[in-house]
Formats: structure tokens, sequence, C-alpha cells
């Protein structure tokens, strides 16, 4: 919940203005409510009215919500989403490192596309990565980079709390602008990816829902902070990447954190989105992996389509708002609902329907606007 891509909430508040606060509080609500019933969808009661956990993963969902029309047409569907949500995460910390690298050495005549293939030859032992534990500790290190980051960029914030005004705000917005930072917002907050396995490994499964308000309380408290301080720091000169826009002096430094922890944060997505592939690759087979080459020749290609796609498309706010926009809403909001709808229709009272239809619509609407917003985005800038 608290990622690199936290850095373009300022940018988000700059073309929603006031409205943008209230997204980042209402996004949080709503992936927390999401995140509810999915887990909810992993549950069936017995016999004697106690809840059992008949499903381990999201693709167990969906094949159950399916199974009438095809047994595997709904686990088809989410493992695609799922790996299209992952790539494209991949895809944004290629082109944040090559903004990174270009702004911390702006003397060095080299372009954001080649400082991402750079960036990109520090990756390629990823291809070697076959266990958990190895990407476990990257991100351990990754979180620690975070904190410091934030607290740097926080702190000096602060110290301009002098040229601080409200008046920075805008009153009226860009509709089409407004609908690209719905997208950043909504996918600041996914995690409904991994909410099925944290859940089956937590100590105490029970205290589920309370962990979940918790977290997503603290994460939308913390957003709402560094988006707010950050933007009436900056203003109208807010930047997509908001450490572009810190004093040379700190700029390089916080930058070189940054890059840190994007190429720490690399392997794990990657990591998921080689095993859904394997898994579903693998099936009927004996060992849960294929060929030695195989399994290097998968990861080698995702590396490659990774780099390919933050070559041709390295404009991170956009991107980011695309991907929140197609996968982010379609995981968070729509698929989780409609699969409760399917599953729990006869046990769920009238409000209950209402909610699940509500965030249903507005996932869809959201998604379709954020789709076309975003996409003339990236044509106009193209063009």
């Amino acid at each position: 919940l608290q990622g690199i891509f936290v850095l373009g909430l300022p940018y988000a508040l700059l073309h929603s203005g006031y409205s943008g606060l209230f997204l980042i509080i209402l996004a949080a609500a709503l992936c927390c409510y999401t995140g509810k019933i999915l887990i909810a969808c992993l549950y069936e009661e017995n016999e004697d009215g106690q809840l059992i956990r008949v499903r381990d993963t999201y693709e167990d969902i969906a094949n159950a919500c399916c199974k009438k029309l095809s047994p595997k047409l709904g686990g088809i569907v989410v493992n695609v989403t799922q790996v299209m949500e992952l790539i494209m995460t991949c895809v944004l910390y290629l082109v944040v490192s090559g903004n990174l690298l270009s702004h911390s050495f702006p003397y060095i005549p080299v372009t954001e596309k080649t400082w991402s293939v750079i960036a990109f030859a520090t990756l390629l032992p990823c291809v070697f990565i076959k266990t958990l534990k190895v990407v476990s500790k990257l991100s351990q290190l990754c979180s620690l980079v975070h904190f410091v980051i934030i607290l740097v960029v926080m702190t000096y914030c602060v110290t301009q709390i002098h040229q601080w005004s409200w008046a920075k705000f805008r009153l009226s917005i860009e509709f089409e602008d407004f609908l690209v930072s719905v997208g950043v917002i909504i996918f600041s907050y996914t995690s409904q990816i991994f909410l099925p396995t944290l859940e089956g490994n937590m100590k105490k499964p029970e205290e589920f829902r309370c962990m979940l308000n918790w977290t997503h309380f603290f994460a939308c408290v913390s957003k709402t902070t560094f988006a707010l301080t950050a933007f009436l720091t900056w203003g109208e000169e807010t930047k997509e990447v908001i450490t572009d826009n810190l004093p040379s002096f700190l700029q390089t430094l916080v930058n070189l954190c940054l890059l840190t922890k994007a190429l720490l944060s690399y392997p794990l997505p990657f990591f998921t989105a080689t095993e859904i592939v394997y898994v579903c690759t693998s099936r009927g087979n004996c060992s849960n992996y294929r060929s030695p080459l195989f399994a290097l020749g998968v990861r080698g290609s995702f590396l490659l389509l990774t780099l390919l796609m933050a070559m041709f498309i390295p404009h991170f706010a956009l991107l980011m708002g695309l991907t929140g926009s197609v996968t982010g809403a379609a995981m968070t909001f729509l698929l989780p609902s409609l699969f409760h709808l399917k599953l729990k229709w006869k046990k769920l009272s009238f409000l209950e329907k209402c909610a699940d239809i509500s965030v249903f619509i507005l996932g869809f609407l959201c998604s379709l606007a954020g789709i076309v917003c975003s996409i003339k985005g990236l044509l106009e800038v193209f063009g």
C-alpha cells in the first residue's frame, strides 16, 4: 500500500484539486471494502453454520463463479489480468528508474531511455531468482529505503511551510485530467492480488478484517499527508515524479535512494508474474516447473518485454493512470464485487447487494473513462 507510486499523488492533486483529497480517502475505503468481500469469497458455511476456507486463491474464486459456463474460464481471465498488472508494474519501475537517473546526472548527455536500459542491465540477475526467499530479503531492504525517502521529502516540505497556500488548489478542473488522476490514485492502493495468500498465512486469520481496516487507515493518512504537503510546497510547478521538484543538493541523494527502491521492488511483481505463468503451463506435469531452459526463457522474455514497453511508453503518470484504469480497477473493484454477488447472493442483505452493485458500477465507469483519457493523453504526447 505504500509503494513508489505515492510519488505520483501530488501530481494527481495538481489535476484534481480538492476532489483529489476526497478521492484518496474514498479509494482507501472502497479498496478496504473490496478486500474484505474478496476474502469472504474464500469461505463457505458448513452444516453447523461455521465458516470454512474452501478456496485458496483469486483464481479459485473466479473458477467457482464461472464453473457453469466454463470450469477454467474465470481463472484464465483473472490470471491474464494479474499478469498484465504485474508486468505493467515492472514497466513503471523501469520508467521511473530512467527518469531518476536522468535528473540525478543532468550533466551527462544521456537520454531517459538510455538510462532505463542501464537500469535494466542491473536487473538481469532476476532471471536466476527461483525462490521467494531472495525476493523477501530484497523487499525488506526496499521498505527501509522507502521510509528514508518519505522522511527526507516530508522534512524538506515542512521547512517550506511559509510558502504554503490553499490558493494553489484548483476550484475548476479539466475532466480528462481528473479521470487520469483517478487512475493514479486507484493504482496506488491496489493490493487485492496478494490478499488471499496473505490471509491464508496469517497466524490469526480472524483478525484479517481488523488488520485491513488499520492498514488502509494509516495508508490513507500517510498518502494524504504526503500528497498535500508536497503539493502545497510546489503548487502548479508539481512534476510527475515529485522528487524532480527537490533542490539539487537533495534531489540527487533522494533520487538515488528512489532508484535503489525501484530496483529492489522490481523482483516481487516480476517473480509473481512468472510464477503464475509457471503454474498455468505446468499443470498436469509431475514437477512445478518445466525444463530449466524453459524457465530461463520465460524470465528472459518477461524482462525483455518490460524493457521494450518502458522504451516506447516513457511517461510515468500517464502509464500509471492507464494501468490503474485497466487492471487496477478490474482487480480492485469490478471482480471482487462481481464474485461476491455471484457466490453470496442468497445470504446478502439488501444494503450489501446495493453496496456491491454500486462499487461495480463506479469501478466500471472509472475504468472506462480512465482508459479513454489515458490513451488520449499518450497519443497526444506521441503526436
